[in-house]
């Protein structure tokens, strides 16, 4: 079993061990999670007061056999031909749960594209540019963090396209 460093002990995430072990400026907003809501992203906006085009949701596809993170708006959908593309690929799909979980040592709903347990190529919808900050999750669900999309794009090696779909 992997050590856990003394900020993940008290209560950090991989995902704000990585932020604060790389310097970067963030925000944690932590809000109590529906588990009746049918949208985890659409939640985080609501509980967080935030525009639902600044809230970004993480998902896993497959892309000819390679997991792949896509980080979208939660006001949209992830349009798979334009991910494939994105990363030189042919088809794409969403990857089976269990495998997103696996891979990324989070759940479900609490995916963040940040402190991943095996990092995933990552492509960023070209319109978080257009935001002073986002807020993806956090590692938890009920649990976002709030930074720049260049510090996103920067500690993921994301590259940007447009991936996302309204």
């Amino acid at each position: 079993m992997a050590k856990k460093s003394k900020k993940q002990q008290s209560g950090g995430t991989p995902a704000t061990v990585a932020l604060t072990e790389a310097g970067v400026a963030y925000t944690v907003h932590a809000y109590e999670h529906d588990p009746s809501h049918p949208s985890y992203g659409e939640e985080a906006a609501e509980a967080m007061g935030v525009s639902p085009e600044r809230v970004f949701k993480t998902l896993v596809a497959d892309v000819d056999g390679a997991l792949v993170v896509a980080v979208v708006p939660v006001a949209g959908s992830l349009d798979l031909k334009a991910l494939a593309t994105a990363v030189g690929g042919k088809r794409a799909a969403m990857a089976d749960p269990a495998a997103a979980e696996r891979t990324t040592g989070y759940v479900r709903g609490g995916i963040s594209p940040l402190g991943q347990r095996r990092k995933l190529r990552t492509v960023l919808d070209s319109s978080a540019a257009g935001h002073t900050t986002i807020c993806v999750s956090a590692g938890r669900r009920g649990l976002e963090v709030e930074l720049s999309p260049a510090d996103l794009a920067t500690l993921t090696e994301a590259v940007s396209a447009p991936v996302g779909r309204a």
